[in-house]
C-alpha cells in the first residue's frame, strides 16, 4: 500500500482530514508541529508549502502523505519529485490577501501546464475552486477537471466581514460561503469535494453535512502556540470525521 491510499481510503469513507501547515508558512518548527501533531491524531494527510528543503525535511520525518500547494507548475513537479505525494493547485488564501486574484480560466491553464510537466508521474492531483467567483463558473470548472481526471476540488469561502463578531457566530461566518459552495458543487458533479476555509471542530460537521468528503483545516492548528493543544485539535477533528463515516456507513 503506498503513503497516498490512507487518504484515498479515508477520502471514499467521506473521513479524510489534511491538516494544513500553509501555502505561505515557511517556520520549518511550526510546520514539524503542525506534521507531529497531524500524525499523532491520526489525521489523514498533511498540506505544506513548496520550498525544497521544506518539502525534503519533512518528508524525512514523516510517513503520512504530503500535499504541497503552490500556484507555480514547475514548484509542484520538483516537489512530487522529493517525495510528495499529492499536489494541489490552490490554497489561494494568502495570495488573495497579496492582491491576486484567480479566475477559471487561469486555474484551467495551471491545471494543463502542470499535468504536461507531470507527464509518467504518478500524484493525486488536487485544486481548488476559487471561492470568488460565481458558483456557476465553480461548477463549470469543476466539471472541466472532472473531465481532465482531477482527483479531489478543494472549496474555499474568501470572505472577511466588516463586522466584528466573536465565538461560534465568528466561525460560522467564517466557513458560510465554503459550506454554501460545498452544498452547491457536491450536488452537480461527481468528483469528491473538501471543504475548507474556517474548518475547525465547530465548522467540520456542518462540512460533511453540505456533502463534503474531506476537511482541510489550517488556522485552528496551525496557529496554536502548543503542541498539546494542537493534538487536541486534530484529534477532535480527526473524531468528527470518523463519527461522518460511522452515519455514511449505516445509510448504505
Amino acid at each position: 500500500m503506498s503513503r497516498i491510499d490512507l487518504f484515498k481510503q479515508h477520502l471514499e469513507e467521506k473521513r479524510a482530514v489534511k491538516i494544513i501547515a500553509g501555502i505561505d508558512n515557511f517556520d520549518i518548527e511550526n510546520i514539524k508541529k503542525v506534521v507531529s501533531s497531524a500524525e499523532k491524531s491520526g489525521a489523514s494527510a498533511v498540506d505544506i508549502c513548496a520550498r525544497e528543503d521544506i518539502v525534503s525535511e519533512i518528508r524525512s520525518m514523516t510517513d503520512m502523505p504530503i500535499f504541497v500547494s503552490s500556484v507555480v507548475p514547475s514548484e509542484l513537479v520538483r516537489a512530487v519529485e522529493l517525495g510528495a505525494d499529492g499536489i494541489e493547485v490552490g490554497n489561494f488564501d494568502t495570495l488573495y490577501k497579496e492582491g491576486r486574484s484567480f479566475s477559471a480560466s487561469e486555474v484551467l491553464s495551471i491545471v494543463e501546464e502542470t499535468k504536461s510537466m507531470l507527464e509518467g508521474m504518478d500524484v493525486f492531483f488536487c485544486v481548488t475552486i476559487p471561492g470568488e467567483i460565481s458558483i456557476s463558473e465553480q461548477i463549470e470548472l469543476a466539471h472541466k477537471l472532472e473531465e481532465m481526471g482531477i482527483d479531489l476540488i478543494q472549496t474555499e469561502g474568501h470572505y472577511t466581514s466588516a463586522v466584528e463578531m466573536e465565538g461560534a457566530r465568528a466561525l460560522m461566518d467564517r466557513a458560510e460561503l465554503t459550506l454554501s459552495n460545498t452544498v452547491e458543487l457536491t450536488r452537480n458533479v461527481d468528483i469528491p469535494v473538501m471543504t475548507a476555509t474556517g474548518i475547525n471542530p465547530t465548522t467540520a460537521p456542518f462540512a460533511f453535512a453540505a456533502g463534503a468528503s474531506a476537511i482541510g483545516c489550517g488556522s485552528c492548528v496551525n496557529k496554536l502556540s502548543s503542541d498539546l493543544s494542537m493534538v487536541a485539535t486534530c484529534s477532535a477533528l480527526v473524531e468528527i470525521a470518523k463519527n461522518n463515516a460511522v452515519k455514511v456507513a449505516q445509510l448504505v
